[in-house]
């Protein structure tokens, strides 16, 4: 059951939460949209079409805005609930009563934990299902722009290329797909004049591209022994081509950094295909894992320097506060772009350990 004070705290840090969620977020849609404001009016749209191509980049954007901001959202929500509950002496009225400030403490973690899943659910759901939105430049918002589709990995080791990609069109032009086996060797070749894509119904539960004018090569490898050619060729003429990559698929790999839009299921997938990439799929696998667990370090972090009585020093343990948590989200990101050359996911992890480590230094020491 919760008590009064319970619930008093929740509603204060719903509040918090609600007006941090709101800044945060305006505040970094109107930077972006003052730096990138160009991109949107280069072409000499209408003031309604411009409009429309803001909203739609900057609505899913929201999503990974959260992804980045989350942590920061989440403290802030949290100590200024403490803050106000300590400028105001109601910490002291709280201690008279008998209660800890470690059970003071307990619904804000709580919250934090709540919230914390919120970015759970953004970057495991909601994210990968606009990924291909995201993959947008700001100035090709109505997806207008012909793209060359350059050797994207596919299933059975294929290799996808292409001299036009219309994603509006949902087609190619001038397809070539290069089937490997597990040498590398090329086995089959697979060219179209043109391919649409028809996505997976209730008789196909993969999807597939629609030739035009398409031409299959394979090898053909006789037994050891056997009368004839050591190879031969073998041409077809099929009139579909079964893919795992779709127009969104292509689209999303069309950005440079793709695969932080991917959640850990599909990173995972990609590991166990392997390739050049591995390296920076186990980062950014490691770098989706550190994520909540930096934000409750943050929160704890943050914490000790607002669980005490005195309402004199609330603007110095601030700014003490800012400056540790700050050096905590910036040594995070810091760390993320760090690539060793093993492949060490390690750098990931260091800033957990060492601020981890301060935060629960900082909470022992807590006078309750």
């Amino acid at each position: 059951m919760l008590s009064i004070l319970d619930r008093y705290i929740f509603r204060s840090l719903l509040v918090n939460y609600a007006i941090a969620l709101a800044t945060m977020l305006s505040l970094y849609v109107i930077l972006d949209l003052f730096v990138n404001m160009d991109e949107f009016t280069e072409q000499g749209h209408p003031v309604a079409v411009v409009a429309r191509s803001v909203f739609s980049y900057y609505w899913p954007n929201l999503l990974v805005y959260f992804a980045q901001l989350a942590s920061v959202i989440t403290l802030f929500a949290c100590l200024a609930t403490i803050a106000r509950m300590r400028r105001l002496n109601e910490i002291t009225a709280v201690l008279v009563s008998g209660v800890s400030l470690y059970r003071l403490a307990a619904p804000v973690i709580v919250f934090g934990l709540a919230s914390t899943a919120l970015l759970v659910v953004d970057t495991e759901w909601l994210i990968p299902a606009v990924a291909h939105r995201l993959a947008r430049d700001h100035d090709d918002m109505e997806g207008a722009k012909v793209y060359e589709v350059l050797f994207l990995r596919d299933r059975d080791g294929a290799l996808l290329s292409a001299a036009q990609f219309h994603p509006t069109r949902r087609d190619l032009r001038q397809v070539l797909v290069l089937t490997r086996d597990e040498n590398g060797d090329i086995v089959r070749t697979l060219e179209a004049d043109r391919a649409m894509w028809e996505p997976p119904d209730n008789t196909r539960p993969q999807g597939r591209w629609r030739l035009e004018r398409s031409r299959q090569t394979a090898r053909v490898h006789y037994p050891p022994g056997q009368l004839g050619p050591p190879a031969a060729r073998n041409i077809t003429n099929p009139a579909y081509y079964e893919s795992e990559l779709s127009p969104e698929a292509i689209q999303l790999r069309q950005s440079a950094g793709w695969v932080r839009f991917l959640s850990l299921s599909q990173l995972n997938e990609l590991e166990k295909r392997g390739g050049a990439m591995v390296a920076e799929v186990v980062q950014t696998k490691h770098a989706r894992n550190t994520g909540p667990i930096v934000a409750v370090v943050m929160l704890l972090l943050g914490l000790p320097f607002f669980l005490d009585r005195s309402p004199a020093n609330v603007l110095s343990d601030t700014g003490k506060c800012m400056a540790i948590c700050g050096l905590c989200y910036v040594g995070t990101f810091v760390s993320q772009g760090i690539r060793p050359a093993s492949g060490s996911a390690l750098p990931v992890w260091i800033p957990i350990f060492v601020f981890g480590t301060l935060a629960m230094i900082l909470i022992d020491r807590i006078r309750t």
